[in-house]
């Protein structure tokens, strides 16, 4: 079990390394969110402009996740293998092309094409920055730093991807153009990652984690992808995080749809609404871990899920007006966002069996992108015909309480917690 203990927490710690890391691979994480989830404030324009239905952005919401959770899966277990360098760089050049050629889209099967891809290079980003992020990382400033980074993906994703794309298309910038200028920042990114990122067996946090450079001499086995499995805490924290994926990624694909169709809410008005999402998972992300550094994972992780669930409802229940329904939707999302971040970095990172940190945080990942993120849209929109817009709320509204439900089987790992700070 990996563990946070080491002789190298005692050594001068190499905090302008650590917090270069977070930042740049935090800017990453926020543009792979910024790629993914700005087609739905975008997604009326682009149905009625190619004739689309507007109801499929959820079974293309799914179809993203379900390729990111696959590649999730197999690329954290080969980043504990091959290291993070090439993974992560590489990852950042491809998803950000994707993204840009998403504006040369002109059907549904182009869409579904090149967002599927979209998703496989953004799931090889995903479980190995949250493991490049933890190794560069003090232990007792784990669970902070891995939200710090997580919370990007809710600032440029969700908060400010709404409004940017909304506004853009007010002041007469086509939908195709918003896709290009949002891709161009990731290839800056990379140019500034390129000669600071380290792989883990350069860097302080490796031994603390168990993360070790694996000999190539060695076979490796399909079978080594369950490693993780032996953890128990791995297997409760995949359960939880399907019902985090399910509540959250169903808010975000479909509440865009619902508060233009169904609330009635003009466009400017639909964006501001659903930047709650995004304001309140940015806050979220980096606050509700770093009180877990401190109090513990596991009521932090219940409280959570708890709130979350309340807070879904409460918006269920709001008929109309900007600032009434902000609110709950902010408050849903800070509680949900913060647990996403809270169980795929130190929940996952701590869990780990010896060697395959990165593997288990893929594992834990891949799982809830799957049948959380991937299949919860897509329920989302099948439930539309026969319970209205209103339906893919409560589909949400469940996936929070099976998180809870789950949560509640956790074992507690915080350093501070069990005594290995």
């Amino acid at each position: 079990m990996a563990t946070s203990a080491s002789s190298s927490v005692d050594q001068r710690w190499d905090t302008a390394y650590e917090w270069k890391v977070v930042l740049l691979l935090g800017l990453g994480f926020g543009l792979v969110g910024m790629d993914r989830f700005v087609i739905g404030p975008l997604w009326n324009t682009i149905a009625t402009d190619l004739g689309l239905d507007p109801g499929a952005i959820g079974t293309l919401a799914g179809l993203t996740a379900v390729a990111w959770g696959s590649f999730a899966i197999v690329f954290g277990r080969l980043a504990d293998r091959w290291g993070h360098r090439r993974i992560l760089l590489w990852s950042i050049i491809l998803y950000s092309a994707l993204g840009g050629l998403t504006g040369l889209a002109g059907s549904m099967a182009f869409f579904i094409v090149v967002r599927f891809m979209l998703g496989l290079f953004e799931g090889a980003y995903t479980p190995t920055s949250f493991a490049a992020v933890a190794v560069a990382s003090k232990p007792t400033r784990r669970g902070l730093n891995q939200g710090l980074q997580q919370c990007f993906v809710s600032l440029l994703g969700l908060a400010l991807a709404p409004i940017v794309a909304t506004q853009l298309l007010a002041a007469g910038f086509s939908w195709r153009m918003i896709f290009v200028l949002i891709a161009a920042p990731g290839f800056l990114v990379v140019a500034a990652l390129w000669p600071i990122l380290k792989e883990p067996r350069d860097t302080q946090g490796a031994a603390a984690l168990g993360v070790v450079e694996e000999s190539h001499s060695e076979g490796f086995q399909i079978s080594s992808f369950l490693g993780p499995l032996k953890s128990t805490n791995i297997v409760v924290a995949m359960i939880c995080l399907l019902g985090a994926m399910c509540g959250l990624f169903t808010l975000a694909a479909m509440v865009p749809v619902y508060l233009e169709a169904f609330i009635k809410l003009p466009v400017a008005d639909m964006g501001i609404v659903t930047s709650a999402i995004g304001f309140g998972g940015f806050f979220g992300q980096f606050s509700w871990p770093g009180l877990s550094d401190r109090i513990g994972r596991k009521p932090v992780c219940i409280m959570g899920f708890a709130a979350a669930a309340a807070c879904v409802y409460w918006f269920i229940q709001i008929p109309g007006g900007v600032g009434a329904l902000f609110v709950p939707l902010f408050l849903a999302s800070y509680f949900c966002f913060g647990n996403i971040a809270l169980i795929t970095g130190p929940i996952a990172t701590e869990s780990a069996p010896m060697g395959l940190v990165a593997a288990s945080i893929g594992l834990v990942v891949g799982v809830g992108e799957i049948f959380g993120g991937g299949l919860g849209p897509i329920m989302g929109s099948f439930v539309i015909p026969s319970f209205g817009l209103v339906g893919p709320l409560y589909v949400a509204l469940f996936g929070m309480s099976v998180g809870f439900l789950a949560s509640l089987a956790l074992r507690e790992t915080a350093p501070r917690k069990v005594g290995t700070a």
